[in-house]
């Protein structure tokens, strides 16, 4: 199983990011998919998740409304798209595939500074 994350970078606050997590070694549309992130000296907490079949989607309060979690079966991928992001959004994004086995992408860096 490999999970890679792109994406990340540097942007200043109120503008967009668009990570993905491309997947592989795992039939991708049987599984629930998630991102979480971490902050320096903080725990790893839960963004989005987006349920295989359904589709249906589920967010952390502190990010309604500005971003977006969706996928895309044929191509392995999930997509976290982040818009108005602001300071307190700067940590690593994780990618995260529960299971069995869990399986953690090595993440990507989001900064938001101006």
């Amino acid at each position: 199983v490999q999970l890679v994350e792109s994406g990340g970078g540097l942007v200043q606050p109120g503008g967009s990011l668009r990570l993905s997590c491309e997947a592989s070694g795992f039939h991708f549309s049987a599984y629930t998919m998630s991102w979480y992130r971490q902050a320096p000296g903080k725990e790893r907490e839960l963004v989005a998740r987006i349920l295989n079949v359904s589709g249906s989607k589920q967010y952390a309060d502190f990010v309604k409304g500005r971003f977006t979690i969706s996928r895309d079966d044929a191509k392995n991928t999930v997509y976290l798209q982040m818009n108005n992001l602001q300071p307190e959004d700067t940590a690593m994004y994780y990618c995260f595939r529960p299971g069995r086995r869990d399986f953690w992408g090595q993440g990507t860096q989001v900064t938001v500074s101006s």
